[in-house]
């Protein structure tokens, strides 16, 4: 008898991935989440769990996962409606593995950093999924290296072994500027998102890269400090009218910014697009419902979250993610607060 048609007494993922020759996060894939393989694979792995002998051992994966049925997710502000997209998108995925979606508003008075830190330190959560940009979960670990899994979703990491799933920011603001250029503008602003955080800075470097391809170099008072709230808007809008060199047109690195700005201009009785192109970032529910309707670019919320929760469920399952980090890409949804320049003047 081959070595190969031998059966171990005890049997082991790993066994039934050689077996199958797959990698052993496939295995887990096909004895978990059987719709999310191939059927190819599915028969693959089953012929080599019947080969090997291997039985799903229930015990020590609910031990593994401490078996509470809940994930925590640290949000930063959950009346924002753009992370309770993401929420839909995490919530319908656990729901589907009978996992209870715990949601933490890390900015609420009531939630001290303390209380937060709970949940990294205690047997209260199988997994987390951080929301919030403003945890370093190296510096986490380093606190308490016995962490539940982690997952970061919408934000990138300080600790490469956390997966990642996020959209493409750097490519949706080159999309951004793609339209004001193609609109016919050459003066463009760009009211910055948080400058401490990848997804800010990589809007910006869209924004700057963009440009500099095609020879244009921005003034440095067309850059407006934001930090993705409608007061960074208004300020910007009142920087803007102040000028006497203004651009034409302003990409703003989130909805929320463009709103502020653009209230704040109409105060003014300056009208988007007539005397300034707007362009916003992350298509919220009201984009489309704003006046005048924003030109902005899309995030996939819901589909981030759902990739977010998969990585999630992956670590739980005792496999690592066969994708560490997930770029979603972006796309731009045109509307009516963009125009060619006003000609007047």
């Amino acid at each position: 008898m081959s070595e190969s048609n031998v059966r171990k007494a005890n049997p082991t993922v790993q066994d039934v991935a050689r077996a199958a020759k797959v990698s052993t996060a496939t295995v887990s894939r096909a004895l978990s989440a059987p719709e999310r393989v191939s059927v190819k694979t599915r028969d693959k792995v089953a012929k080599a769990v019947e080969e090997t002998g291997y039985v799903l051992n229930h015990a020590a994966r609910n031990l593994r996962r401490r078996d509470t049925g809940t994930i925590v997710a640290l949000v930063p502000d959950i009346g924002n409606s753009h992370f309770s997209n993401i929420l839909q998108g995490i919530e319908t995925v656990c729901a589907a593995k009978n996992l209870k979606v715990l949601i933490a508003d890390t900015r609420k008075p009531s939630m001290s950093r303390s209380t937060v830190s709970d949940f990294f330190s205690k047997n209260n959560c199988d997994g987390i999924v951080i929301l919030d940009g403003h945890f370093s979960i190296s510096d986490i670990r380093a606190m308490n290296p016995k962490l539940p899994p982690i997952v970061a979703c919408g934000e990138w990491s300080d600790d490469p072994a956390v997966p990642i799933a996020v959209v493409d920011n750097l490519l949706g603001a080159r999309l951004a500027v793609s339209h004001l250029l193609e609109c016919g503008h050459t003066k463009i602003g760009h009211v910055t998102g948080s400058l401490t955080h990848k997804p800010g800075r990589d809007r910006l470097d869209g924004y700057l890269s963009t440009l500099a391809s095609v020879g244009l170099d921005p003034e440095k008072n067309w850059l407006f400090e934001g930090d993705y709230t409608l007061d960074a808007g208004e300020k910007a809008a009142e920087q803007w009218l102040r000028m006497k060199d203004r651009p034409t047109a302003v990409f703003c690195a989130a909805d929320r910014m463009a709103f502020g700005f653009i209230c704040a201009l109409n105060e003014a009785g300056v009208r988007v697009p007539r005397d300034v192109s707007v362009v916003g970032f992350d298509d919220i529910d009201i984009a489309g419902h704003f006046v005048p309707p924003l030109t902005t670019v899309h995030q996939p919320r819901r589909a981030v979250g759902e990739q977010a929760a998969r990585l999630l469920l992956d670590l739980l399952e005792g496999a690592p993610p066969e994708q560490g980090n997930i770029q979603l890409k972006p796309w731009l949804v045109a509307r009516k607060s963009t125009a060619a320049p006003s000609q007047k003047g």
